[in-house]
């Protein structure tokens, strides 16, 4: 078995505008994503928005800089992951592929083990 992260990327804008009753569903829809999947789900969370990122990058000269904000802006930001294991890619998808992101999509990565 192998390990793979489902890293969910959803439009931060529509979640700020959602009202009460979708962010309910949606939280209904991951605990029902859980139970259907808990003897493959090895972890996960969901994510602050990125505008409570902090970012750390090197410059040409080894210093540390350090900004407010993600590495990138972009229209779809990370907002949660799970950790799964599956037998293999089909079934990492399979998998993710019943992960609600209602406004954007999944993202599936298999995890690198280094001995």
């Amino acid at each position: 078995m192998s390990e793979y992260l489902v890293l969910i990327y959803e439009n931060e804008a529509s979640w700020a505008n959602a009202d009460g009753e979708t962010a309910g569903k949606m939280m209904a829809e991951h605990e029902t994503f859980g139970k259907n999947n808990a003897s493959k789900l090895r972890g996960g969370n969901a994510l602050h928005p990125t505008s409570s990122a902090t970012s750390l990058r090197r410059d040409a000269s080894g210093k540390l800089l350090i900004t407010d904000g993600a590495f990138a802006e972009t229209k779809e930001a990370l907002g949660g992951y799970y950790v799964i294991e599956a037998a293999d890619l089909d079934e990492a998808i399979a998998i993710a592929g019943q992960v609600p992101a209602p406004f954007g999509g999944v993202e599936v990565r298999p995890i690198r083990v280094f001995d």
